[in-house]
């Protein structure tokens, strides 16, 4: 598991603006309901980010950090991807994520995705450049989205599982990461038990083969779910990770 109840995200290391956000309801162009919390800002174009959660679906830290990053000038949508088995209540501590996790198929996750992401583009009078967020589970399917035909500008995974198939997938992460399609920035703990660092070597590699700009960053020392505020040991890391996120997006925006 990779965030509790308890945990929040680190504040970006330049001081933001104010940012409203809320819970919504989005429907997949099959007719699946699905949970999701927008935070927006003032202006009405600008980058945009769109945010996959954990194996614990859209919780607390989730819903903070897309305020964190609408009070850095980005709109953000963060998705619960369990609401085809789950339903849209709430996912605390008591969410029993693990047979959602089982029953979970990309094609109809990918439907999601597709819905979340007009909804995005509709709240802009132009077209925005648009990056997908991931954290554990959410860093790997933010790895298999990019190999798919959507219009997105960069891919950013946190701790993504590399090697874990998910059900209807055309192959493990990093069988398919030779087949993405935007640039990469992918953030990883040097104290990962979960991720071993030959994994970290061959995405890396697999990105080489894809032709795309990126980045694979591993912190030492930096256990998974490092991106924390509660974890002061690990501030600088992820003071870091918030500059090199936001200079990934300013570059590509």
């Amino acid at each position: 598991m990779c965030y509790d109840d308890r945990a929040r995200p680190p504040y970006p290391p330049t001081a933001g603006g104010t940012a409203d956000g809320e819970d919504i309801i989005l429907t997949a162009a099959d007719g699946n309901r699905f949970a999701a919390y927008r935070a927006n800002v003032g202006q009405p174009d600008g980058a945009q980010v769109l945010i996959y959660p954990d194996v614990r679906g859209l919780h607390t830290f989730y819903k903070e950090l897309a305020l964190r990053f609408a009070e850095v000038g980005i709109h953000a949508l963060a998705i619960d991807y369990f609401g085809r088995t789950a339903g849209i209540g709430a996912r605390d501590e008591t969410f029993e994520f693990r047979p959602h996790v089982e029953q979970m198929q990309m094609p109809t996750f990918l439907a999601d995705v597709a819905a979340a992401l007009a909804y995005l583009d509709g709240q802009g009078k132009t077209p925005r450049a648009t990056f997908i967020v991931g954290f554990c589970r959410g860093g790997t399917l933010a790895l298999l989205t990019g190999a798919e035909n959507f219009r997105l500008s960069g891919l950013i995974p946190f701790y993504s599982g590399l090697s874990r198939p998910v059900a209807g997938s055309r192959g493990q992460t990093l069988e398919q990461a030779s087949q993405i399609r935007f640039p990469v920035l992918a953030l990883f703990g040097g104290a990962d038990p979960g991720i071993p660092p030959s994994d970290v070597q061959q995405l890396d590699t697999q990105l080489d083969k894809a032709g795309v700009a990126h980045e694979v960053i591993t912190y030492p020392g930096a256990p998974h779910s490092f991106f924390d505020r509660r974890y002061a040991d690990f501030a600088e890391a992820s003071a870091d990770a918030w500059t090199r996120m936001l200079g990934f997006i300013k570059t590509r925006a």
